[in-house]
Parts: structure tokens; C-alpha cells; sequence
């Protein structure tokens, strides 16, 4: 006889069953559940306080004064267009040759009294990226499309175009002793830049492609310089960051131009020059004075990026205190079944430790994710309106750009969230998890952010810590032609967005190593 034996079901313990079973345990704890949905208001509500707070006025009358935001370049960025054109126009095709034989300047002297800010406290010297050099533009109008050969004050010759776009030529400086020739060709839509140290032999540069420049435009020459910027420790933490005038003065001569140019003397455009109140009276002009063949062109500003303005996420700042509620649940969602003996049930329903590891890891990013979709793709076009209609000027971003800070700041709640479950794993007690993921992610970025360390400091713990993953928030690029101060208490982070949000998912991933090894190591 045979024994009769009872016929039980093979166990099914793969990931698709443990992911429905610890979705279905989660939406069934209502804390949970509440706790995400709070994370989500949380970030929309004080974003957008945030924003309904901060406002801006100004002056749009005779003075000048641009009320919201400054140009735009080409591609629909926020630019710098500041500088002194001696020019002529040019139909069609064409090429202008120059020797610049002096680049010098001035640089206004840190005072303690604000109002001791005259002419007696110049000194000379010139800012490393002052520049001078030939341009061809579309018109004098602030922001239109440029290629312009240029020497610089510390940077050597460049080639740069459209604002965002620089190419490096040879190193060094110019003096009488040591002068350099630049040249700039039109063909078509190509304009190619070339320098020489004798006139005679030429080095091409580097060339730029500007689609849609008309055939007739404005070819010339032209001097800038950005402010003198200094940075200093302050006395009680953070930094103090000093912009002083500064202009920069260029002699040029051996001046060629080959095409079909308008006969007549050469325009002479300050363009985006400042006015003072009585709205006549400029505010540091350039200006240029001509000897036989010799031009002498001084001008201020800049071109190049800009970066004068509220970004768009500045609608962000409910992020942080989401983030810890979202951390609250992540770590919750699994030491609570430690605290009440559950983990054992769990582990029978699926005796594979690492399977049931994954599955709560994709759940709460997941969850996290949606969350944090849905809290940045509301706080971030509503907020942004906000800002605007509170006179604040924007700095422009395309629709890309803005995509990619929704679905960055979702990514970066979700990984979070994944590492907080991965120390809740290792630690095995709530508090304990929860303030570990604070102090490797908040207190970091708190730190960084509100002036409270040094510059260089904050900059550190923003590319060695989880807190890195902020990154993906910065939706104005940090541009290296620009002698400006990327700090992150102005929302500029050391490390690319995707960079910053890799060193994120290698701390995200080192605690899911770990918890995975304890958790084959030790009893449930």
C-alpha cells in the first residue's frame, strides 16, 4: 500500500508576488499611506508661501531701468550684453583684420564708506575676463546673435559666440611688445576666427555656425570688463562677496576690412549703458578716441551669460521638509515589523532575504517617486508664476530644462527614501535610521546652503556626501568664461545635476549592500 500524501501548493516566493504583497501592506497601513500624501502637500504649500512672499519692484521709467530680467540671447537665455561697439556695416560676406597692442584698465578700490565711490579710488590693472577684440553682430540690439576674436585679461585669446560658447586659443597677455592680430571671417551663416603673433602666419581658432543671420550686420570692434570680484571669510561664518567696477581699455590698429561695408565714419554704440537718475547722465561710459589709424576703445560690462535673477527652483524650498516626512515613512515601512516580530512572517512568506529586500526597496521608491512627481510638477510651474506676477525677473530655461528639475527632484525623493530603508534595515530602530539619513543628507546641505561654512567647505560637503543628489535642482548651468561667484547659497552646486544625483545612488546603493549582508548575517 501507498502511503497517501497531502498535495500543497508549490510556495511562490518570486519578485512579483513579494512586490504585490508589500504594495498591498503598505496602502493598508493608513500612517504610511497619510504620511506620503503629507510629504507632497508639505513641499507644494511652502513652495508656494515661499513664493507668494518674495517680491520685487523697480523703476521702468526714463531711467532705464529693466523691470523684469534682462536680455535674452539666441536660445532664449539670460545674458550679459554690456559693452562698447565701434562698428560699420557689413552686406554679405566679409572679414575684418586687427592688431591689439594694449589691453589695460581700471579696478575700483574696496572702500569701507559706500559713498567714497569716485574716479580717486581707480587703480589700474584689468579683471581676468576683460575682454577686447573684433565682433560681427546681428545689429546693436542686447541680446542678438555675435561671434567676436577677442584677447583677454588673464584667459589668453578666445573665440566666443552667442554668450554661452567659448573656445580657447593661445595663452598669454598683450603689451606693444607682444601684440596679437585677430581676424573674423563671414561666409554665409560660418564665421570662422583666426589669430596670429605676426600678421602673417594664422592659426584658426575655431569656427561657429549662427543660423538665421541676416546678410547684413554689424562688424566692428569692441572692449568690456566685468566687475573685480572678491570673496572674504566672514567673520561669523559664511562669505562676503564684493562686485567693483572695473573697465577695460584697448588700443588697436593695422585695421582691415574686406566686403562690401558702408562707406562713412564708424558708429560708436555704449550698448546696455546705465544711466543715473536724471536718466541722461551715463553711469561709466565707454567711449572711443581715434588717432590716424589708431582706435582707443574703453568699455564696462559684459558678455556672456547671465545670471541676474530668481530661478526656477526657487519654488522648491518645501523640498527638505517633504523629504524628512518621506524619510520618516521609509524608515517605518520596515522597522516597524522589527519592533512588532513581523519581519519573521515575512521572511517565511519569502525565505529569499535579498528578493524581499528588492521589493520593499522598489515599493518605497516608488511611492517616494509618485510622490515627489506629483508635489514638484505642481510647486514648480505655480510657483514660477508666482514669483512673476510678484515683479520677481525669471531666469529664462527651456521646457526640457524645467521637465528635467520635476523629474530630477522625484528621483532624488525616491533614492532618499530607498537609502533611509536600507538603514532602517542596518539600524533596526526607528530614531536611530531616521537621524543617521538626516545628518548624511539635510544637515549637509543645510550647512552648505545658508552661509554658515565657509564657501570651499560647502562646496566639499555638496560633492562628498548623499547631499550631493541636490544637483538636480540647479537649472542655470555654471559656465566657465564667467568670472562670477557659483556659490551654493545662490543655488549653484559643485558637481552637474546627474553627477551629484550619481553620487547619491552610490550612497543609496552602499547601504542596500550593507543592509543585504546584515540581513543574511544576523536572526530576524
Amino acid at each position: 500500500m501507498t502511503a497517501y500524501r497531502t498535495q500543497l501548493p508549490p510556495r511562490r516566493d518570486g519578485v512579483g508576488t513579494l512586490l504585490r504583497a508589500e504594495w498591498t501592506k503598505f496602502r493598508t497601513v493608513r500612517g504610511w499611506v497619510i504620511g506620503t500624501v503629507a510629504a507632497a502637500l508639505v513641499t507644494v504649500l511652502l513652495g508656494l508661501m515661499s513664493a507668494a512672499s518674495t517680491h520685487d519692484s523697480c523703476d521702468n521709467g526714463a531711467t532705464g531701468t529693466v523691470c523684469a530680467g534682462g536680455p535674452v540671447g539666441p536660445d532664449g537665455q539670460a545674458v550679459n550684453d554690456d559693452f562698447y561697439f565701434v562698428h560699420r556695416t557689413l552686406n554679405g560676406d566679409g572679414m575684418i583684420t586687427v592688431r591689439v597692442s594694449s589691453l589695460t584698465g581700471r579696478i575700483r578700490l574696496p572702500s569701507p564708506d559706500p559713498r567714497n565711490q569716485g574716479d580717486a579710488r581707480l587703480k589700474s590693472g584689468v579683471t581676468p575676463w576683460a575682454k577686447a577684440g573684433v565682433m560681427i553682430k546681428d545689429g546693436v540690439r542686447q541680446g542678438s546673435a555675435y561671434a567676436a576674436m577677442m584677447v583677454t585679461g588673464a584667459h589668453g585669446v578666445r573665440m566666443q559666440y552667442d554668450f554661452t560658447e567659448d573656445v580657447a586659443g593661445s595663452p598669454g597677455g598683450v603689451s606693444p611688445a607682444s601684440p596679437r592680430w585677430l581676424r573674423l571671417a563671414r561666409s554665409g551663416d560660418e564665421l570662422t576666427g583666426y589669430e596670429s603673433g605676426d600678421g602673417a602666419h594664422w592659426t584658426k581658432v575655431g569656427s561657429a555656425r549662427l543660423t538665421g543671420l541676416p546678410a547684413t550686420v554689424q562688424v566692428g570692434l569692441f572692449a568690456a570688463s566685468p566687475g573685480a570680484v572678491t570673496i572674504k571669510q566672514g567673520d561669523f561664518g559664511g562669505t562676503i562677496v564684493q562686485d567693483r567696477f572695473a573697465e577695460a581699455t584697448a588700443v588697436f590698429d593695422q585695421v582691415g576690412l574686406e566686403g562690401d561695408t558702408a562707406p562713412g565714419e564708424w558708429g560708436r554704440d555704449d550698448i546696455g549703458v546705465r544711466y543715473e537718475t536724471d536718466g541722461v547722465t551715463p553711469h561709466h561710459p565707454g567711449g572711443m578716441t581715434r588717432s590716424g589709424g589708431t582706435f582707443t576703445v574703453t568699455g564696462v560690462g559684459d558678455i556672456g551669460p547671465g545670471g541676474e535673477g530668481h530661478k526656477i527652483e526657487d519654488s522648491l524650498t518645501g523640498v527638505l521638509s517633504g523629504l524628512i516626512v518621506i524619510v520618516v515613512v521609509a524608515v517605518l515601512y520596515v522597522t516597524a515589523e522589527y519592533r512588532r516580530g513581523l519581519i519573521r512572517t515575512t521572511f517565511l512568506a519569502g525565505p529569499r532575504r535579498g528578493r524581499v529586500l528588492a521589493a520593499k526597496a522598489v515599493v518605497i521608491g516608488a511611492v517616494a517617486f509618485a510622490a515627489g512627481l506629483a508635489a514638484a510638477g505642481a510647486v514648480v510651474p505655480l510657483g514660477t508664476r508666482i514669483l512673476r506676477e510678484g515683479g520677481n525677473p525669471m531666469l529664462p530655461v527651456s521646457a526640457f530644462t524645467e521637465l528635467r528639475v520635476v523629474v530630477g527632484v522625484a528621483a532624488l525623493v525616491a533614492v532618499i527614501a530607498v537609502l533611509a530603508l536600507a538603514l532602517g534595515v542596518v539600524f533596526r530602530r526607528g530614531p536611530a535610521a531616521i537621524t543617521t539619513v538626516i545628518a548624511l543628507v539635510v544637515l549637509p546641505h543645510i550647512l552648505a546652503t545658508s552661509s554658515v561654512l565657509p564657501m570651499e567647505a560647502g562646496r566639499w560637503l555638496l560633492r562628498l556626501t548623499p547631499a550631493a543628489g541636490f544637483a538636480v535642482q540647479q537649472s542655470v548651468p555654471r559656465y566657465p568664461q564667467v568670472d562670477d561667484v557659483y556659490s551654493p547659497t545662490l543655488g549653484y552646486y559643485p558637481l552637474p545635476p546627474w553627477a551629484g544625483f550619481a553620487v547619491l545612488c552610490a550612497y543609496a546603493a552602499l547601504a542596500l549592500g550593507l543592509a543585504l549582508f546584515l540581513l543574511r548575517r544576523r536572526d530576524a
